[in-house]
């Protein structure tokens, strides 16, 4: 037993310790990221915008997946005002990456140190209240400086946000603080990524009709304020939900928020999901595949194991319901999708062999693979299949 264990000693050591990050990051499994594809949705999605909107790129999330910085200074390539995060954090690294563009903080601040540091990296937060509003006036206050900052509004999300009847009250109380900068208003719709008729429509007018009434109901300085209510699926949904900007988050990555809103804009998906065969193994009809048996194989069979698994974010629901594609020929996927393999019959492919590549979400050859096809058998939803990727799988961009 004691020569099965190495000798530190014996260990290869690097006289580079750069050189660690040299292995190749297409081993096992990765995630490549075209930002051009980014770059011409933005263009694509300002073509779509009512005169005189702006388009904030959503890269929470680590870009919903993609990595943040790489999507960011495409969308920004692309025509993107501002960005949008959801977090501090996701702020402050937008910031070490050099960019400069106007940040909005998506998600509530509460605590004075962390709107400290917001006012430090210049990022906008979201206000819910006056208790952040005067926590932001105290801080600026104190360092001679002045707080850009937004109002959120409540209008049927029943999340983030002040309640209706205050916010006229709330937009006046903060422009008499005197170093803060209310840079806008907005509010976020419910149910804009449902059907174009019945409940989701009825909600969503709703919504709209709650918004302009608190607009109309704004002091005079109200008017100089940037004023935005449509995520992605409003957007696309119905241009008078525009207003002065729009926040797009999925279709800036390439997906349509529903069914009923695809084509409307020339969307070109932004990631590829990738990995590798490992083994090649040949079974007899009848063989029973992977944890329970939930696959058993009905004829001779050539089984592919690939190195991804749901530790990578190919979630255990999708075991049996999903593809790859090889060569652009679909594989089907069979049995229980492991923590870190999963495996493919590619009985009708011979050719593929150990060290081929797969591709599990993205386009090869005349096939395509998309996020609402995962999502249609497993019943998630497409936001969540691209945050849901590891970071142990390499972003590659190309």
């Amino acid at each position: 037993m004691q020569d099965l264990i190495a000798n530190p000693g014996d260990l290869p050591r690097s006289k580079n310790p750069e050189e660690l990050a040299k292995a190749d990051p297409r081993q096992r499994a990765w995630i490549e990221v075209n930002p051009f594809a980014v770059e011409a949705n933005c263009h694509s999605l300002r073509r779509y915008l009512c005169k005189g909107c702006d388009l904030m790129a959503v890269v929470k999330a680590d870009g919903y997946g993609h990595g943040a910085v790489a999507v960011a200074k495409a969308a920004l390539q692309g025509g993107a005002k501002s960005l949008g995060v959801a977090t501090l954090l996701e702020g402050i690294e937008l910031r070490q990456a050099g960019l400069t563009a106007p940040v909005l903080v998506l998600g509530n601040l509460t605590h004075a140190e962390d709107l400290r540091a917001c006012l430090n990296w210049q990022l906008m937060p979201t206000l819910s209240s006056m208790r952040e509003a005067l926590l932001c006036q105290n801080l600026a206050d104190g360092s001679g400086r002045e707080f850009s900052v937004q109002l959120k509004i409540d209008t049927g999300m029943s999340r983030l946000g002040c309640e209706l009847k205050e916010a006229p009250r709330l937009v006046d109380a903060i422009a008499h603080l005197n170093q803060l900068d209310l840079k806008g208003v907005y509010s976020h719709l419910a149910l804009a990524d449902g059907a174009l008729q019945g409940e989701a429509a009825l909600i969503t007018g709703q919504q709209q009709q709650a918004f302009e009434t608190v607009l109309r109901s704004l002091p005079t300085q109200g008017n100089q304020l940037c004023k935005h209510l449509a995520n992605s699926a409003g957007t696309l949904r119905d241009h008078g939900l525009h207003y002065d900007m729009v926040r797009v988050g999925l279709a800036l990555y390439g997906h349509s928020p529903n069914k009923h809103l695809q084509g409307k804009v020339d969307l070109k998906p932004a990631l590829s999901v990738k990995a590798r065969v490992t083994l090649i193994r040949d079974v007899p009809a009848g063989t029973g595949v992977s944890y329970g048996h939930r696959f058993t194989t009905q004829r001779p069979t050539r089984l592919a194991i690939v190195g991804i698994g749901y530790a990578d974010g190919v979630s255990r629901s999708l075991s049996g319901r999903i593809f790859a594609i090889a060569d652009g020929q679909l594989l089907p996927q069979v049995g229980a999708i492991t923590m870190d393999q999963l495996i493919l019959d590619a009985t009708d492919h011979p050719e593929i062999e150990v060290g081929s590549i797969v591709t599990l979400l993205g386009q090869d050859g005349d096939a395509c693979i998309t996020p609402q096809q995962w999502t249609d058998v497993s019943g998630s939803i497409p936001w969540e299949v691209l945050c849901s990727f590891k970071h142990r799988l390499p972003r590659i961009v190309i």
